[in-house]
């Protein structure tokens, strides 16, 4: 059994690319100590799961695929997802204990000056949601963070120090740091409506907009 979750843990890891590879490293820390994961090539992340979380790292791996976007792989592979996160359900995993902290104006949703958003039932946004939409964003995040979510050049760049060599990152630290401030706010709409003005892959607006649907 121990033979067939190896193998199974290295097929999933093997079929991530780098970059969704380095994010589920990036998942794990709180878990696992950072010098362990940083330097951990896919096998050796294999064996680290294995002796973290003896009969339970694929429910693991299956809930850090799940906040990436990557059902298709749990389905795949035929992972075990924790009951209480179904697919297909908003969920909120790993919430961040400095939420409700946020400093600004919670009204003012996007860049400065912006004038509110009015009022909408619209979910908020999960960081699942964030990933995905951190996946599509290009070179500009550092102008859609300033110019467009109204956040400090200086907090952008300390963003990038602590995640060298990692644009995916970069981009949900920025998405993570604007809905700290916006608490409550961080709605599916609002995000929406403050990435509408900018020079972005018209993807991200479409993938906000089917989360509108769900």
């Amino acid at each position: 059994m121990a033979r067939d979750e190896r193998a199974t843990l290295l097929e999933v890891h093997q079929a991530l690319p780098e970059e969704q590879f380095q994010s589920l490293k990036f998942l794990l820390e709180g878990r696992i100590p950072a010098g362990l994961l940083l330097p951990a090539s896919r096998p050796e992340l294999c064996r680290i799961l294995l002796q973290r979380f003896p009969g339970n790292s694929l429910r693991v791996t299956a809930g850090l695929l799940w906040q990436l976007g990557r059902l298709d792989l749990i389905q795949r592979f035929q992972l075990p997802l924790e009951e209480q996160i179904p697919q297909g359900t908003p969920q909120e995993p790993n919430r961040d204990p400095a939420e409700g902290r946020g400093e600004g104006d919670p009204t003012l949703g996007c860049r400065p000056g912006a004038i509110p958003a009015p009022p909408t039932n619209s979910r908020r946004l999960a960081e699942k949601d964030l990933m995905q939409v951190a996946q599509r964003l290009g070179k500009e995040w550092q102008e859609v963070g300033i110019l467009h979510l109204g956040l400090e050049r200086s907090r952008l760049e300390q963003i990038q120090e602590e995640n060298p060599g990692n644009p995916i990152l970069w981009n949900f630290e920025m998405l993570r740091e604007w809905r700290r401030r916006e608490r409550h706010e961080a709605t599916v709409s609002r995000l929406q409506s403050c990435l509408e003005p900018a020079r972005l892959d018209p993807g991200i607006l479409d993938f906000l907009q089917s989360l509108q649907r769900d």
